[in-house]
């Protein structure tokens, strides 16, 4: 159960400082933040001297109990739902950097630079200084409309893609959703905005003959070749196959070579079947527990993945990730369906499968090829 208690600060003077203690942790109201001590403003000698001085003590101290029953009857009240928390009035821009420091904290490189540049292009666009009771639905609705007509930072040039812009609300309004969540606002801002629909891509992968020129092209970093191919073999992330250790990899021979995977992106876990060759891969890494591939940096791979490309003599921008789309394409022209596909990527959505679908449509391939016909004078 909460709870709420007086405590003091020894200050330089002689003076005491009164605060609330709460337990557990409530919002600061001026910064957004988690915090455990309201600070009050009222302060008591800390050896009184004289009447006076004990008058004002017992005056100071009876108004901040005041304060500390209130404090403690408003947050009972919320956890009985009779009524709303402590009245807050957060800085949102302060509350929005809180979330994408816990990303930074605790989420991979890729999601917490985005949400940080979420995070900049509000600052962007209204400020720092919006707070929460302030923050209405003509907000959400003007943000979304800056996203979409927006330059991107780095080149005032170049408008920020409508991809980029969709993913950018989307973390801005799951910001409005634990804003409510946690009382900070009076109504779920949320739940009337309109997404920005995001715009069919083309996922770039390597045919069969590419992958061939690959294997036979020298890599500088023979460890990038082996993920690389691992990744085409099994459509695991880059992240993945980095944390992959030894101790989750699992053999029976009723189901051959698997992975006990709890993918970092979806949190999902699943028994991730992989053939003969890949685990032939993770054995020529050398390593026999811990991390199978250890000492591997995203940011060390991009210079020797392009090298590497150009030594194939392919000319595609193919990134780490075209390996898992190339896996993807491959599945579908050998067969798979969609939905046995979009289990074996960790899909929470077969919508996002079908994407590969479009790319790799085997029907129309065969279609196309009943009328590879030959004419006599052409």
């Amino acid at each position: 159960m909460a709870n709420v208690t007086l405590r003091s600060k020894k200050l330089a003077n002689g003076k005491l400082s009164l605060y609330l203690d709460f337990y557990p942790q409530i919002i600061n109201p001026k910064t957004g933040k988690p915090t455990r001590r309201e600070f009050l403003k009222l302060k008591i000698f800390e050896n009184p001297k004289n009447e006076l001085e004990r008058e004002h003590n017992s005056t100071q101290i009876q108004l901040a109990e005041q304060i500390r029953a209130k404090r403690l009857m408003d947050i009972r009240n919320k956890e009985y739902g009779l009524k709303e928390h402590i009245d807050l009035d957060a800085n949102f821009y302060n509350f929005f950097a809180n979330i994408v420091e816990e990303y930074y904290n605790n989420g991979s490189k890729g999601n917490y630079h985005s949400w940080k540049s979420s995070l900049e292009y509000w600052e962007k666009y209204i400020g720092k200084n919006l707070n929460t009771k302030q923050l209405l639905s003509y907000h959400v609705e003007k943000y979304r409309a800056f996203l979409l007509s927006a330059k991107t930072l780095r080149n005032s040039k170049k408008d920020l893609s409508r991809n980029t812009a969709s993913a950018y609300y989307k973390n801005f309004t799951n910001v409005l959703k634990r804003a409510y969540k946690k009382k900070l606002l009076a109504s779920n801002l949320a739940e009337d905005a309109v997404y920005i629909k995001e715009e069919e891509t083309y996922r770039e992968y390597l045919t069969e003959e590419e992958l061939q020129k690959l294997s036979k092209a020298t890599c500088t970093l023979p460890s990038l070749k082996r993920m690389a191919f691992f990744s085409v073999m099994t459509g695991l992330r880059f992240s993945d196959i980095r944390n992959l250790e030894w101790k989750n990899v699992f053999q029976d021979r009723s189901q051959g070579h698997y992975i006990k995977l709890k993918e970092r992106k979806t949190g999902n876990i699943q028994n991730h079947f992989i053939p003969d060759n890949a685990y032939a891969l993770l054995v020529k890494e050398g390593t026999t527990e811990g991390k199978v591939f250890q000492n591997i940096k995203y940011s060390k791979i991009t210079r020797p993945l392009k090298e590497w490309l150009s030594a194939a003599g392919i000319d595609k921008k193919i990134s780490f990730h075209n390996f898992r789309h190339t896996y993807a394409t491959l599945q579908l022209s050998k067969g798979t369906d969609i939905y046995t596909l979009s289990k074996m990527l960790g899909h929470k959505n077969v919508a996002t499968t079908q994407i590969y679908g479009k790319v790799m449509d085997r029907q129309k391939i065969e279609a196309s090829k009943k009328l590879n016909l030959e004419f006599d004078g052409l």
